[in-house]
């Protein structure tokens, strides 16, 4: 490995910087009381509500990112560029800025929520504006993932699927999925792993409200002064299903590539 003996030093340093914090959490975590503290009611709550809505939108952003990825990928023309620019603004945009511009969208007096509202339909402060945050920031990260694989793996083989007389459709389902499936994981793990860290967009569309709107990030954020053994549980839950989440998208990649 022909590496600087220099790079060695900030190497150290970035890797000293991301795990002596992360260590320090699983030190402190009261592993002893954890069964204890994980069946309180506050907590079962808050991983109920996170794990549900976090399937819900990961299966949303799969049902929108797989077609979206497709279209961009074979789009020729600039609308491709400025929409690619769009669907990527989300991973940048300030959790609060998002969860602000879906309140003023979705929310009692929002563009469309005003109009729903009459309806009888509320988004904002109910689970479904959980479900719309999460979604929101978590759908680029399929997005970008599968739409670089489709591109690199290039259309030769729905070329000739085509040439033997399937549909789009059929090809996209026998042909590319099937193809692009360690991809398409990847980028579902990563989806799911930034809907259960989303904390600001859902704080600012959603509301805290326990067993509604209340997910985990936001239960540790209130917990972190108050019990401070609760909020250290539930955020080793967290840090352990990332970490697994994160390790799977990286096999995943490792497969495809």
């Amino acid at each position: 490995m022909n590496v600087p003996r220099w790079a060695w030093l900030p190497f150290g340093a970035a890797v000293a910087l991301l795990a002596v914090p992360l260590l320090g959490l699983v030190i402190r975590a009261p592993w002893a009381r954890l069964p204890e503290l994980l069946a309180s009611e506050r907590a079962m709550d808050a991983l109920t509500l996170s794990i549900g809505t976090c399937v819900v939108s990961t299966l949303i952003v799969l049902a929108l990112g797989a077609p979206t990825a497709l279209v961009l990928a074979r789009a020729r023309g600039s609308w491709a560029r400025w929409v690619r620019t769009l669907v990527t603004v989300p991973m940048v945009l300030p959790p609060v800025v998002a969860g602000l511009a879906l309140l003023i969208t979705l929310g009692r007096r929002g563009l469309i929520g005003q109009p729903l509202s009459v309806l009888g339909i509320e988004i904002g402060f109910t689970t479904a504006a959980v479900i719309a945050a999460q979604t929101f920031v978590a759908l680029p990260f399929l997005v970008v993932s599968m739409e670089g694989a489709l591109r690199a793996a290039g259309d030769d083989y729905e070329r000739a699927a085509a040439h033997l007389g399937a549909s789009p459709t059929r090809t996209f389902f026998t042909v590319t999925l099937p193809m692009l499936a360690p991809a398409v994981g990847s980028g579902t793990a990563l989806a799911f792993a930034r809907a259960l860290g989303e904390f600001g967009a859902t704080l600012t569309f959603a509301g805290s409200l326990q067993g509604v709107t209340r997910t985990l990030p936001l239960e540790i954020y209130l917990l972190r002064e108050g019990d401070t053994d609760l909020a250290l549980a539930l955020a080793v839950v967290l840090l352990a299903v990332a970490a697994a989440i994160v390790g799977v998208s990286h096999g995943l990649r490792s497969v495809h590539d």
